[in-house]
């Protein structure tokens, strides 16, 4: 049986909530992984919204910290379904921080998490189909695919690199960089 879809809107979460000083690192600015544990929070909400079932983060790319964050600032994470696999998700996370005083707005991270659903027997299962009902949730659709074929590539031209890396064959590349090799031939 096929799921039906659901449109974009129908998971868009948003999550506020107050910088306080507790937050707050030796800088006096709001610590990245304070930030790090709301992305993973609306995250969550967004995609166990969308596939009414839990869900579980696999991975976290490109979290850009563009701005700090300050104490007091209130904070907003808006999150939406972006792309959907068998059975998973891609969430965009915009990170939104406000100054209550003057009502300035700065947009300070953007994040996409991939989260997979699972079932009562913990194991993956499907998430309904995403209905793009806008030109703006085709784009992003076509740019979280590009963003999963290119990561794909990355990981494998890495392990491709990787094997041929070799300490042995390489080490004239470590001369000119900021080390120091401590160990004798």
């Amino acid at each position: 049986m096929e799921l039906e879809a659901r449109p974009v809107k129908y998971s868009q979460t948003t999550l506020t909530e107050l910088m306080i000083p507790s937050y707050a690192n030796f800088g006096g600015k709001i610590h990245g992984g304070i930030l790090l544990s709301l992305i993973d929070k609306v995250a969550y909400a967004c995609a166990s919204r969308h596939a009414s079932n839990y869900c579980v983060t696999v991975s976290v790319d490109t979290v850009n910290f563009l701005e700090p964050v300050e104490v007091g600032d209130l904070v907003s994470l808006h999150a939406s379904v972006n792309y959907v696999g068998r059975t998973s998700l891609v969430i965009g996370i915009r990170v939104v921080a406000e100054n209550v005083r003057n009502g300035i707005q700065r947009h300070t991270n953007t994040s996409y998490v991939t989260m997979v659903a699972k079932g009562e027997d913990d194991k993956p299962t499907k998430v309904p189909p995403l209905l793009l009902e806008t030109r703006e949730d085709g784009r992003r659709y076509l740019e979280a695919m590009k963003r999963k074929e290119l990561k794909e590539r990355y990981r494998d031209d890495f392990d491709n690199e990787k094997n041929r890396l070799t300490v042995d064959h390489n080490v004239e590349k470590l001369l000119n960089e900021r080390c120091v090799i401590g160990w004798k031939e």
